[in-house]
């Protein structure tokens, strides 16, 4: 991991921020990502998403406590249940890195960063009991637990559960995690699915190119998710490149999230009219293998909806 003080030799303006915006959400930053930004310069696309800005530490009016509703579908702790047919589980709330827009800061230690076993218990249970057929595994990133609960969870889940599914940005962050090793480990809980997270073309590095291949090759479906933010993709040209690279490595583009109104954002937001024209010039410059769906995920808790545009 990148220590602060590489941060602020990089970037001097941020010996201010930086202790604040930790206190409020870790900065963390891995080395395989910042060999792949320059993090002297404020306006670098990977940069913004990871160092902390000023803008992170001011009360916005459009803040929101809990800016996907997942509280109110929260049946037990760990568990969100919004549609009829799948669970989503948090494995833990720790990162690899953690993502400056992120819409899940609820991240004091004092509320405990990972379940107890109690809690896990219950989760489970809860999964058990509802029989959804798919399960989500989330975070924070499922890949940032050890490999022995991450298994002995995939196991228990499958006798019960018919398609399992795990969001990660591990490959993108952290690609090192996913070693030979671990995927054939993963591949023998097939049908499952691993949906990854990339905002910008120039995340997919080497490193990264390796990582998702080896999932790939071995055959397990890998899907992106991308968040709209001003200042790093909010551009049909950057939008129409991450697709267009991403399919190329055999990933397809599952959803673009409008930016959620998360405490400490504010300056990543982009507007409903503003992603809408964005979207029908990326229509215009990409095939429909490499569009994918621009979705709203409200603050009520009703769930994802596509943006019509």
């Amino acid at each position: 991991m990148v220590s602060r003080r590489e941060i602020t030799d990089a970037r001097p303006d941020l010996a201010e921020v930086l202790p604040a915006a930790h206190a409020e959400f870790p900065v963390r930053v891995t080395r395989s990502f910042w060999e792949r930004m320059d993090p002297s310069d404020a306006n670098d696309p990977l940069a913004m998403q990871v160092l902390p800005h000023p803008g992170e530490l001011v009360d916005d009016d459009g803040d929101v406590d809990d800016p996907v509703g997942d509280a109110a579908k929260s049946p037990v702790p760990w568990v969100v249940h919004k549609y009829a047919d799948r669970v989503l589980l948090m494995m833990t709330k720790r990162c690899h890195l953690y993502c400056r827009y992120c819409f899940r800061r609820n991240h004091d230690p004092a509320e405990g960063l990972d379940p107890s076993a109690e809690e896990w218990e219950a989760a489970l249970a809860y999964i058990e009991s509802a029989r959804p057929r798919e399960v989500i595994l989330s975070g924070g990133d499922p890949l940032a637990v050890r490999d022995d609960r991450f298994f002995a969870t995939l196991e228990r889940l499958q006798k019960s559960v018919r398609v399992l599914r795990i969001h990660t940005r591990a490959p993108i962050t952290f690609p090192e995690r996913i070693t030979d090793d671990w995927v054939q480990r993963l591949a023998r809980y097939a049908p499952v699915y691993v949906v990854v997270h990339t905002n910008h073309a120039r995340e997919l590095s080497a490193d990264v190119d390796t990582a998702l291949a080896r999932l790939i090759d071995a055959g397990i479906p890998v899907l992106n998710q991308a968040v709209l933010l001003r200042g790093v993709n909010a551009d049909a040209q950057v939008l129409a490149e991450l697709f267009e690279a991403l399919l190329e490595r055999r990933v397809k583009p599952y959803y673009l999230h409008h930016t959620d109104h998360a405490a400490g954002n504010a300056h990543f937001r982009v507007s409903l009219d503003e992603g809408r024209a964005l979207m029908r010039q990326v229509r215009e410059r990409v095939g429909g293998l490499a569009l994918p769906v621009y979705v709203l995920d409200p603050p009520d808790g009703s769930g994802k909806r596509p943006i019509h545009y």
